[in-house]
């Protein structure tokens, strides 16, 4: 915090280009405002809380603001809509790259069994993969290997508790397999 505060952008400068997001003065306890200089990529201010009224009071104050990058939540959005009308709002690169990697790997785990079915069909040359490639090649086997122990026990009518102990994996484990 004090780093940010000493390096916070003089008052004599205008402000034109800024980007707007939570952060942490205590994680999962307080929550504040950080305003940027995008164009200085400097910290301007920290703003107490997330308040819709402390944002728009602050961004009511500069209306040399012409351009806020933000995240795609609605709270600053309305804060900047009512404080600057005139500003164009934009998502920054972060929550831009953070939401379609999130909705890339939403689209590829509802197919992933059916990928996983495919791609273990094929018979993979351990001598052909990287060290790393291995390890993770024999994990996978060995997950493999477990869930099938855990359905056949499942098929013959066992119970999850004697899996449980016939098995040594956890419960959670065993009821995912089951």
């Amino acid at each position: 915090m004090r780093v940010v505060r000493r390096r916070v952008v003089q008052r004599s400068d205008e402000l034109t280009v800024i980007g707007i997001d939570d952060f942490a003065f205590r994680r999962g306890q307080t929550y504040g405002t950080i305003v940027c200089d995008l164009e200085r990529r400097r910290p301007v201010t920290l703003l107490p809380d997330c308040a819709l009224d402390t944002s728009r009071a602050w961004l009511a104050e500069r209306p040399s603001i012409s351009i806020v990058a933000r995240d795609r939540g609605g709270g600053y959005g309305e804060a900047i809509a009512k404080a600057l009308p005139h500003a164009d709002q934009v998502a920054d690169r972060w929550h831009l790259m953070e939401n379609s990697s999130r909705a890339f790997l939403d689209a590829v785990s509802k197919a992933m069994r059916q990928i996983r079915r495919t791609v273990g069909s094929n018979i993979v040359d351990p001598k052909l993969l990287t060290y790393a490639e291995r390890l993770q090649y024999e994990g996978y086997l060995r997950c493999q290997e477990t869930n099938k122990v855990i359905l056949e026990l499942s098929k013959k009518g066992i119970s999850i508790r004697q899996i449980v102990r016939q098995t040594g994996h956890s419960r959670k484990l065993v009821r995912f397999c089951a």
